[in-house]
């Protein structure tokens, strides 16, 4: 991992990884699916590390967790950037196929739909790993039934902008409820139990999953929509998250 400096991290509330990208050589960085209640841990993990926030990034609109990208923005000055396809607030917006520049590193952008009409995958292809958001998780991957879900989508989409990768590549999710924290490419292409099927099978058991109403979904997306909250940590606003309150208009 010459010239890479890589930190996963976890919020066991929402279950979600969250990637601290940077630049040895600049110390330029990025975070990737930055968590509203964990951006002080953040910020104290970036600063420790000797780097300068460049770019927060979402792999697309969460619906299970409030995003810390506008609270990141406030605290370290950086860009935030979510998919233009998203339709939420951000200062910058990707495109498929973009690039994402962060020091001597660079991120490529592939849209991966699916779960939402804004998913991402951001492959970091000098080290050999992907960021595939709720696209494709360790042995599972995103729901398809509220948002923009489409299962035939996201199969299309997993087949052809992830699978296509070199199979050495690794598989870093945005979530994993079973303590797992990377897979690989060819690890998911042979043992994936969802993926591995045809696409009819895959769009049968999509349809089938029976999940229960996502928890934090009427609190989650309207924030997201607007790149979450501006103010670190509010604990006003915090305890609105707890209690499911979506913010104001």
């Amino acid at each position: 991992m010459s010239g890479l400096v890589f930190r996963q991290l976890f919020d066991s509330t929402s279950s979600t990884y969250t990637y601290i990208i940077g630049c040895g050589v600049t110390r330029l960085a990025a975070i990737i699916d930055p968590v509203y209640e964990k951006v002080s841990r953040d910020v104290k993990m970036i600063s420790e590390l000797n780097l300068q926030l460049k770019y927060a990034l979402n792999t697309h609109c969460h619906a299970d967790h409030v995003t810390g990208t506008a609270a990141l923005r406030t605290t370290t000055g950086c860009q935030t950037i979510i998919s233009k396809a998203s339709a939420a607030k951000a200062d910058l917006f990707l495109n498929d196929n973009e690039k994402v520049k962060i020091g001597n590193l660079e991120l490529e952008a592939r849209s991966t739909p699916g779960h939402t009409d804004g998913c991402m995958t951001f492959v970091l292809h000098s080290h050999g790993m992907c960021f595939t958001g709720d696209a494709l998780m360790i042995r599972a991957c995103g729901r398809t039934d509220f948002q923009q879900g489409d299962a035939r989508r996201l199969y299309h989409s997993v087949h052809s902008r992830v699978f296509s990768l070199p199979e050495e590549f690794s598989v870093y999710p945005a979530h994993d409820y079973q303590g797992r924290t990377q897979s690989s490419v060819r690890e998911e292409k042979l043992y994936n139990p969802r993926l591995t099927k045809s696409e009819e099978e895959f769009a049968t058991i999509m349809e089938n999953l029976g999940l229960r109403y996502p928890a934090k979904i009427d609190v989650s997306v309207p924030w997201n929509m607007r790149c979450g909250p501006t103010v670190v940590e509010d604990k006003e606003i915090l305890a609105d998250i707890a209690a499911n309150k979506p913010p104001a208009n």
